[in-house]
């Protein structure tokens, strides 16, 4: 028989992982020595607080990134055609999920390897549910663009085609970049139309605030290098 490729979800931050993920998890890396992970520094460093007694030098570890060559990367489902698990780890949060794990979850459906998720913190959904924005329809996004002019675009963009669609956008931001997104999204969005800001989910320093353009003109934040999540509904 084949092994399952487990997806399995990492914390936010620096939270414990099992305040905001079921032992399940815990219970699965427990079986496994074959992970795909994006960095094998905090991939180590997670394994080992979730199950502290788990030997580390039985790890085999496999570079998941933006860098990985995919012919390279054909190879490491090997072990489940052998009939040994293997689970795929995000950076932070659920794998395959504006994560480049989804080439490999591809890569098991093609070989009919099992596909296992396992439940763990989403900041993309998290900040869905907590926004008070259309959960029955809505976009995530990705990044905007850099440049200035075609970003501003992209914003208008997406307010009409909320509006159009009365449908939720959702897009992220580089951290250190966050209050430049902020400064755009008064700019160029109009007064009444909604926008949340999520940042630093499960975290003590957590801040998920929904508000009308106009009212975020009045608020100070201070979003510099905290992971968020933007919502635009018009």
């Amino acid at each position: 028989m084949k092994g399952k490729l487990y997806l399995i979800p990492t914390t936010l931050g620096d939270t414990e992982p099992l305040e905001v993920m079921p032992i399940s998890v815990k219970k699965v890396i427990e079986h496994l020595d074959f992970f795909i992970v994006e960095n094998e520094k905090s991939a180590r460093r997670f394994i080992k607080k979730i199950t502290p007694t788990k030997a580390q030098p039985s790890l085999q570890l496999m570079l998941l990134d933006k860098y990985s060559d995919e012919l390279e990367t054909r190879n490491y489902l090997d072990a489940c055609e052998e009939g040994k698990s293997v689970g795929l780890l995000s950076e932070a949060g659920v794998p395959a999920v504006a994560d480049p794990g989804a080439t490999i979850v591809k890569l098991a459906h093609q070989k009919g390897i099992q596909v296992v998720p396992l439940v763990g913190p989403s900041s993309i959904l998290m900040a869905m549910m907590a926004s008070g924005m259309n959960g029955q329809s809505f976009t995530f996004n990705g990044y905007l663009p850099i440049d200035k002019s075609d970003r501003k675009k992209a914003i208008k963009d997406l307010e009409k085609l909320s509006r159009d669609k009365n449908q939720s956008q959702i897009f992220i931001e580089t951290p250190y970049r966050n209050e430049k997104m902020l400064e755009d999204l008064r700019a160029v969005l109009s007064p009444e139309t909604r926008v949340c800001v999520a940042c630093d989910i499960t975290l003590p320093t957590e801040y998920i605030k929904t508000l009308t353009v106009r009212e975020w003109k009045n608020v100070k934040t201070d979003l510099h290098k905290r992971p968020a999540i933007f919502i635009v509904h018009k």
